[in-house]
């Protein structure tokens, strides 16, 4: 199992979209991506089910979002 750490804060829309779904291209099976983002990613989560993958995004307390991706095994 691989985890890939991204911090995307900061970029403008549509490139922390665009640089996670580069990574989940090379995904395996079990491998996970942790994502730390400005703003919660709606237009990647409709992305992320036609892959198959399982996605969380949580909003924490400064307002910025945690994302996990994972490729299910």
């Amino acid at each position: 199992m691989r985890v890939v750490t991204m911090d995307n804060r900061g970029l403008s829309p549509p490139e922390p979209l665009l640089r996670i779904l580069g990574v989940c291209e090379a995904l395996e099976p079990g491998d996970r991506i942790e994502a730390q983002m400005d703003r919660r990613p709606i237009f990647l989560f409709p992305e992320l089910e036609d892959r198959a993958l399982k996605y969380d995004c949580v909003e924490r307390p400064d307002g910025s979002f945690f994302l996990t991706i994972e490729r299910p095994s």
